[in-house]
């Protein structure tokens, strides 16, 4: 008797450089220690990433549909408008390197095991996010939304551009520049000099 389900097609330890996957269409369900290299994504499906490494790709606007996105690396990428919230909790931990996040959202992510360096995260979305013990450096977050958002423990000392509401989210033994107050104080209309 045949079975209509689709086996899992795996792929394992291969470097895929150049492709436009917004145009060829994969049939594989799971990548392992892979690498993609200058690729172009759009939308994904119930796809696993398990411990891969993008480099200049383009996943602008990309989302995340119910894909595995377990120690993910983003390098030197495109990510304006990609939505994660819609991938899996199980496992998810995701770091960015030297990435262009505008408009990113992570709406509801726990996401303590990330990392953020040196990337441009303007008007991205961190609703309800948990960011205690992400590891952030050198990140411009300006007009990003924080709300009910777990900050716990972050060194925002390195960054610029922030505007986050005390009141409405958690900042326990959160690090913050001296010079940068004014973006925790904003909401009080006070000056400070």
């Amino acid at each position: 008797m045949a079975s209509n389900k689709k086996a899992k097609i795996r792929t394992y330890s291969e470097t895929l450089q150049g492709i436009d996957f917004s145009i060829e269409k994969s049939e594989r369900l799971e990548y392992e220690n892979c690498e993609f290299i200058n690729c172009n994504f759009a939308a994904l499906s119930d796809v696993n990433f398990i411990d891969c490494q993008f480099t200049n790709c383009n996943l602008s606007n990309m989302r995340f549909n119910f894909c595995g996105l377990q120690d993910i690396h983003f390098n030197d990428c495109k990510l304006m408008g990609a939505d994660f919230s819609p991938s899996k909790d199980f496992l998810f931990e995701v770091h960015f390197k030297n990435c262009n996040m505008d408009y990113t959202s992570f709406d509801k992510k726990r996401m303590n095991k990330s990392s953020f360096d040196n990337c441009k995260i303007h008007g991205a979305n961190f609703t309800q996010t948990d960011l205690s013990k992400a590891v952030i450096s050198h990140c411009d977050w300006h007009d990003s939304i924080f709300t009910n958002t777990d900050l716990t423990g972050l060194d925002f000392t390195t960054s610029r551009n922030f505007l986050i509401d005390p009141t409405m989210n958690t900042l326990k033994k959160t690090k913050f520049s001296k010079m940068d107050l004014t973006g925790l104080l904003f909401r009080l209309d006070i000056i400070i000099e």
